[in-house]
């Protein structure tokens, strides 16, 4: 056996991942770090916002049940007024607009039914655009890590197919070691982007079932307020 097979052989035995990156090109490296970055950056993004969600899930119905066992909306609406989760922030900015609107003298109740829902809506609206902030992130590296991973992949054959044509030799023992070091980026890459991918999903799905959540206590708020009004008589 030729001796330079055979020491491409026995170096090429290793194929850990740890001796794949260290073999690779500096334009795989590359890739490769960018990917685990991203990886790291998604996974951070994913553990943040499912505890973020559920605090808020929680906080929500602890809010709820202290609304509806409360005195009257007068009652509360000055400790609401200091906590920062999205159910209070709703319910401050329907109160905000009801107390504007009653201290005119004369009062459109349907103008003012019409405003009260319009200001819960813009709070729910604000509230989920700020949980939902970083989401993209995790759909734009769901989406383009696999493309990268691939580049890597074809950067990395094509600089096997260029190193077999200059030593002249297409042995298995010599082919497999770089095809192996670039097939490692799509593995990577593929890595990063089905964590973010189920990430997005999942967070997603819980961000529209938080957001149900406020439009149903925003209309049972509306409805409550509503009920005030007509009882209220002539205004």
């Amino acid at each position: 056996m030729d001796p330079q097979i055979e020491t491409v052989a026995k170096s090429a035995v290793d194929l850990s991942p740890w001796a794949l990156f260290v073999e690779a090109d500096i334009v795989v490296k590359l890739v490769i770090f960018g990917l685990l970055g991203a990886s790291i950056w998604s996974w951070a993004i994913i553990i943040e916002r499912s505890r973020r969600l559920k605090a808020l899930n929680v906080q929500a119905k602890a809010f709820e049940d202290w609304f509806w066992k409360s005195d009257g909306v007068d009652a509360i609406v000055d400790v609401a007024s200091r906590n920062s989760h999205p159910s209070a922030k709703l319910f401050t900015a329907g109160m905000a607009e009801w107390r504007t609107s009653l201290k005119e003298p004369r009062v459109d109740r349907d103008a003012l039914r019409a405003r009260i829902a319009s200001a819960t809506q813009v709070s729910i609206t604000r509230e989920i655009d700020a949980i939902s902030d970083r989401l993209n992130i995790l759909a734009t590296i769901g989406s383009v890590a696999p493309f990268v991973g691939l580049f890597g992949t074809v950067w990395g054959i094509m600089r096997s197919f260029t190193s077999i044509a200059a030593s002249q030799n297409t042995t298995l023992a010599v082919v497999a070691p770089g095809i192996a070091e670039a097939l490692f980026a799509t593995a990577i890459g593929l890595f990063a982007a089905i964590p973010a991918v189920i990430g997005y999903n999942r967070l997603l799905h819980n961000v529209g079932r938080l957001e149900a959540r406020l439009m149903t206590f925003a209309d049972e708020f509306h409805a409550l307020l509503s009920r005030m009004l007509d009882a209220m008589g002539p205004h």
